[in-house]
């Protein structure tokens, strides 16, 4: 295998393990990161370890520009972008009483605008191959609302409707549009919380665990791979049972 998957905010949480799961699958890599840090080489290294190649691309997501010259410098590269992922994302939590016109604005930027970059400046690739695969990380939340994250909810509920208008305009052409929404996933960002909080939430959730990312990354493969052929359009929620 030949193919090529760009992963958007891929060193670290539910991004790394999609960029190593495809790999394993024999993708070559293009691993986006906004700014250095300590994971990325570490990624790129575990990554190269499954014989493929890992281009690690610098840009901001919630600019359009960094997302031209992302998709650019990856088509130079390899030559093609078979499979984008939309992973990058960020949280700014507070009740809409106390948040801040940035603190709502900056997670629409990074989340839905981005999202909209990324897949705009990878577009034409995908339609001039007529052949791609675009998996965007959503989230249960856009899809049940959760106080305190009115900025985030939004922001993935967005992208649930952009994918379901982008995979009508392109299915034509051969690209498979769908979204992932996770629940609550075992990263960083949860690692933060007590013990007791997360016994508490995984009591809501039916399976009593909460997910991993690799629960996650699986569910990508599997819509990166053409046993996904006649899927398009959809959202996959990976949440245990919690949204039914």
């Amino acid at each position: 295998m030949d193919k090529v998957a760009l992963i958007t905010g891929a060193t670290r949480g539910i991004g790394k393990q999609i960029a190593l799961t495809l790999a394993k699958q024999g993708y070559n890599i293009a691993l986006n990161y906004r700014k250095e840090n300590e994971e990325l080489e570490q990624t790129k290294k575990q990554i190269e370890e499954n014989k493929v190649e890992c281009f690690a691309v610098k840009g901001d997501v919630s600019s359009f520009e960094d997302c031209e010259q992302i998709a650019k410098q990856v088509v130079d590269k390899f030559g093609k972008i078979d499979v984008l992922v939309n992973n990058a994302g960020i949280t700014k939590d507070m009740l809409l009483m106390r948040m801040t016109k940035e603190d709502f604005e900056q997670v629409i930027n990074v989340n839905l605008v981005g999202t909209f970059n990324v897949t705009k400046s990878v577009i034409n690739y995908m339609l001039k191959a007529r052949s791609g695969r675009i998996i965007n990380i959503s989230s249960v939340v856009g899809i049940s609302g959760n106080a305190g994250q009115t900025n985030y909810s939004a922001s993935k509920a967005g992208i649930i409707g952009f994918t379901k208008s982008l995979a009508k305009e392109v299915a034509s052409r051969n690209i498979l549009v769908n979204a992932v929404a996770p629940g609550f996933i075992q990263t960083s960002m949860t690692d933060v919380l007590k013990d007791e909080i997360k016994e508490e939430i995984a009591k809501t959730i039916p399976l009593k665990r909460m997910g991993t990312p690799e629960d996650v990354a699986n569910v990508v493969k599997f819509l990166a791979s053409d046993d996904s052929s006649y899927i398009t359009g959809q959202v996959i929620q990976v949440d245990g049972g919690m949204l039914m």
